[in-house]
């Protein structure tokens, strides 16, 4: 079921849209002058589907705001500059992006991370919880597995939780997943679709390749080996880019990806699914990445986790304690908030 909706969303990057008159999203980037928010922004400046870009950062952004608005697309854009410009950059949205917060550097791991970008996450999300409560809100700032925990936290202490409308992209595990099994099989990636369960970060993302569409088998040293690619790509960027940043330009491809299908989905398309970590019941942690059904109103059903194969089990079972921990750490992290 999964490939058949999974297509549509990817295409949304690339097709030519019909523009409606419904296909006047609203959208804030919140960390827009970054690595990974000027190309996001760039790409959404490109779509048919977007009517009022927003972008925020602490520094630069009437300069990037300026060169996106003289692209020959619908979208008008606007920068805003600092922290008493953050209201007026959200009012309105229909969606808010964050991308915000420090890089990974050579040696880093997603926890070293969290001290920095924890603090910029519970403030950007703070701001949206009183200016655009009813906003779907994408968190890509790692590390995601506590991330989006602090989100829900920040939104129930300003009593506007929804978790339909709050989802951490973990798109980019999904598309790398893709990438690397349409290599191995002399595949077309738009044809490939591998669902990623769990989190994003390490041994917490968990490739099903059993469930992959087309079906592909690998022996089971190959069936390691890509699955360790796919946890580890991250690290595979951050090194190759010799300390000069991380993944940004494919989580930028990731980020538009979820957001293209997230609005389909609000305008009335049928049938859109994407992975994301978000609250669940699925397993015993309270927030997990499985395939969703999204709609007009967010998340509409959470599709689970289907059927595994052993392998695909045992990193379940070793993941969990992995996410409880980082769940448990984004939730304290609020709670201890002054």
């Amino acid at each position: 079921m999964l490939s058949a909706f999974a297509r549509p969303a990817r295409a949304a990057l690339r097709r030519n849209f019909s523009i409606s008159a419904q296909n006047n999203a609203k959208v804030a980037v919140l960390g827009a002058s970054g690595g990974i928010g000027q190309p996001l922004s760039l790409l959404l400046k490109n779509s048919p589907l977007v009517s009022r870009l927003t972008l925020y950062d602490i520094a630069h952004t009437p300069g990037v705001a300026a060169d996106l608005s003289h692209i020959e697309t619908r979208a008008n854009v606007k920068g805003y500059l600092g922290p008493e410009q953050l209201p007026d950059c959200l009012k309105g949205c229909d969606v808010v992006v964050i991308p915000a917060g420090v890089p990974r550097k050579p040696g880093m791991t997603r926890d070293d991370l969290f001290n920095t970008n924890a603090s910029i996450v519970a403030t950007l999300t703070d701001a949206c919880a009183q200016h655009c409560p009813e906003a779907m809100i994408c968190i890509i700032s790692n590390p995601v597995n506590s991330t989006i925990p602090i989100t829900a936290e920040v939104f129930k202490k300003r009593g506007v939780y929804n978790p339909n409308k709050i989802f951490g992209v973990t798109t980019l595990d999904i598309v790398r997943a893709n990438r690397f099994v349409a290599e191995l099989k002399g595949l077309d990636p738009a044809r490939v679709s591998v669902p990623v369960i769990g989190g994003h970060a390490g041994k917490t993302i968990i490739p099903l390749i059993s469930q992959c569409t087309p079906k592909v088998d690998f022996p089971q040293d190959q069936l390691a080996t890509l699955t360790g690619r796919i946890q580890e790509a991250g690290t595979e960027v951050v090194k190759a880019k010799a300390g000069a940043g991380s993944a940004t330009l494919s989580m930028a491809y990731a980020g538009a990806r979820f957001v293209f299908s997230l609005v389909d989905a609000m305008n009335g398309k049928e049938g859109v699914v994407e992975c994301s970590f978000v609250q669940s019941k699925e397993t015993e942690c309270t927030y997990f990445s499985t395939p969703l059904l999204l709609g007009k109103k967010g998340l509409e059903k959470n599709l689970g986790i289907g059927k595994l194969s052993p392998f695909e089990e045992k990193m379940v079972a070793a993941a969990i304690p992995e996410l409880k921990a980082s769940i448990k750490k984004g939730e304290d992290f609020v709670k201890n908030m002054k």
